[in-house]
């Protein structure tokens, strides 16, 4: 083996490549735009991903410190401008960029601010059906919010000229596209607001996103949903959205769409009439000939042809009624004389004082009762409390006295003991009759 030759580790080399990548300049400080793909949020903060375009593919790093900045939340398919470092890393030998600074292309701007705007106006309520206005079945006049010149203001009168022509049409001609447009908008939906009109159709024909973003501001979404007259949105093709079509009281699909809905087809309105007309005809010569055979039966009815019957019917029935109701009172006058007889010959009305007599009697013996039952009550109550007395007087301590005996106190208390005293205490000595204050003057 000859010896002159040098081997390097992977490691060196790889080192050296990126020495190679760091010096060079214009590597340090690079702009980049591309679409993201393989996102990984890690748990520390990091994003790791891979900026592609149509042919090529490199990975990318962006640190939690640089990562806290940006103001969006990263995902795949995004298109994005970010400015970094590219170098090597050693462990692989792949080379990336380091991303110090990141946002959205272009379209991708123009569509957060959309998705946020739509955020803030849907929570307010901005899109809720119980706000949408009716749109008129036959309007009269409809106001026309659209650029004078261009395919939708042509499509959309030539749509109402041909489908309904009897109704006016009111152009207020506004910028749709670029600067002061929202405002020249605005300002022609407050204006429409003094006019006569049924409806009004909003809107332009297609175009970009940057095109239709007029229609995506926040003044003409408020001015749409202030309105009093109900508006049709009417924004570029099928596949577009706006914000003003979600606040608008209808969405269609393109102008001419917009100017279907507004107003009816006059030639489908006569065939309507036209078969209105039939059904009509047709129910009134029904009801023609149904009321013609009603009125046949009435003629041909037996009462009409004979009207007398109809007299006797009634004059029979009155008879069995009369018979009925004096069957009746003849039964109740013959119940009602037994019961006045009855009560004629009742015991109290031919003795009224009988009755008397008898509930004297019976009062007279309960006083009796009631006497005798007091008088026993009141002999019973007075032996128990004499036997009582007798019980509470064996067992009075101040009986005792009355044989000798006598009761010391000293302050109230009852002395027993002699050591409870002392020489020159105050005593009270209570005798059967009366009581003596004395001193102590000896303890045996």
């Amino acid at each position: 083996m000859n010896n002159e030759i040098k081997y390097y580790t992977i490691t060196a080399l790889n080192r050296a490549i990126k020495n190679m990548f760091d010096e060079k300049e214009q590597l340090r400080h690079i702009y980049l735009k591309g679409e993201i793909s393989n996102f990984k949020h890690h748990s520390r903060g990091h994003l790791y991903f891979t900026l592609k375009d149509e042919n090529s593919r490199i990975s990318a790093v962006m640190f939690a410190t640089q990562a806290k900045n940006i103001t969006f939340e990263p995902e795949d398919g995004m298109k994005v401008l970010v400015c970094g470092r590219v170098t090597v890393y050693e462990a692989n030998g792949g080379y990336q960029i380091y991303v110090e600074e990141m946002s959205l292309d272009g379209i991708g701007n123009l569509y957060l601010e959309y998705e946020k705007l739509k955020k803030k106006l849907e929570e307010e309520g901005l899109f809720k059906k119980e706000f949408k206005k009716l749109i008129p079945r036959f309007p009269k006049r409809i106001g026309i919010i659209t650029a004078p010149t261009g395919a939708a203001i042509r499509d959309i009168l030539s749509t109402i000229k041909r489908r309904y022509p009897i109704c006016e049409t009111i152009l207020f001609p506004a910028l749709v596209q670029g600067v002061g447009a929202k405002e020249s908008i605005v300002e022609q939906l407050n204006r429409a607001q003094d006019f006569d009109l049924d409806v009004i159709i909003c809107g332009r024909g297609g175009g970009s996103i940057e095109d239709l973003w007029a229609f995506n501001e926040e003044i003409v979404a408020r001015a749409i949903f202030a309105s009093k007259i109900p508006i049709i949105s009417a924004v570029g093709h099928e596949v577009d959205f706006t914000i003003a079509d979600f606040v608008a009281d209808l969405r269609a699909p393109t102008p001419t769409g917009a100017a279907e809905m507004a107003v009816p087809n006059l030639v489908d309105l006569n065939n309507l009439l036209n078969q209105y007309s039939i059904r009509g005809n047709e129910a009134i010569n029904n009801t023609i000939r149904i009321s013609n055979r009603k009125l046949d039966e009435l003629k041909n009815h037996y009462i009409l042809r004979n009207p007398l019957s109809l007299y006797e019917i009634k004059e029979q029935r009155l008879d069995t009624l009369f018979d009925s109701l004096n069957k009746i009172i003849n039964t109740k006058l013959v119940e009602y004389n037994i019961r006045l007889n009855n009560i004629k010959g009742n015991y109290i009305l031919r003795n009224p004082l009988g009755g008397y007599e008898v509930k004297k009697e019976i009062i007279n013996n309960y006083r009796d009762t009631l006497n005798k039952n007091i008088k026993s009550m009141i002999e019973k109550n007075e032996y128990n409390y004499q036997i009582l007395f007798n019980k509470l007087e064996l067992l009075n301590p101040l009986n005792v006295l009355s044989k000798g005996y006598s009761l010391v106190t000293k302050d109230k208390v009852v002395i027993s003991d002699s050591k409870k005293v002392k020489k020159g205490d105050n005593i009270a000595i209570r005798l059967a009759k009366g009581s003596i204050k004395a001193e102590v003057k000896e303890i045996e």
